[in-house]
């Protein structure tokens, strides 16, 4: 009798719990972040890649100019795949690209746009991740479309072949 209660009991149990993880399942709870477009873009004090030497953001985001902020690394092997729509569209005169260079080894990051190339007008060193979360970035790469001190566009993953059409059609 008491095997019986015992064995009546775990059943129920797992039930109850086979039946909650069931449910759990078939309503995913997937984290969507907001983004905020046309908003200032934040200002801030970072080492130049090249020269080590600390500039504000405020001297190089100026005027009617467009920039495409992106955010990368060398051990990011989404960036790999993007960086080539990166150099294509750095050939384009009315753009400038900026890099902000994410919690990577110098010596990494210079082995990288040997190989690759270097689309960058300039990059910023964020060491220790900081200025990737002002903007707010949830990971790498992540891309800001930036005209007259105003995101107007963000790249969450990597630019493809979609998104390089739509910054192209933006900066017209």
């Amino acid at each position: 009798m008491k095997i019986k209660i015992y064995f009546l009991f775990y059943t129920i149990a797992f039930l109850i719990i086979f039946f909650i993880f069931y449910k759990g399942l078939q309503n995913p709870n997937n984290y969507k972040p907001t983004i905020k477009i046309k908003k200032n873009i934040p200002s801030f004090k970072a080492e130049m890649f090249d020269s080590r030497i600390n500039i504000n953001s405020e001297e190089i985001f100026k005027g009617n100019q467009f920039y495409l902020m992106n955010i990368w690394a060398s051990w990011c092997v989404p960036c790999r795949k993007e960086h080539t729509f990166l150099v294509n569209l750095s050939k384009k005169k009315n753009i400038k690209i900026i890099g902000l260079n994410y919690k990577d080894n110098n010596e990494h990051a210079k082995n990288f746009l040997k190989e690759l190339g270097n689309p960058y007008n300039f990059i910023f060193l964020d060491k220790d991740g900081i200025i990737a979360i002002e903007w707010g970035a949830f990971g790498v790469p992540e891309t800001f479309l930036i005209h007259n001190n105003k995101i107007i566009k963000k790249i969450i993953g990597p630019i493809n072949e979609e998104s390089l059409l739509e910054i192209e059609r933006l900066i017209q």
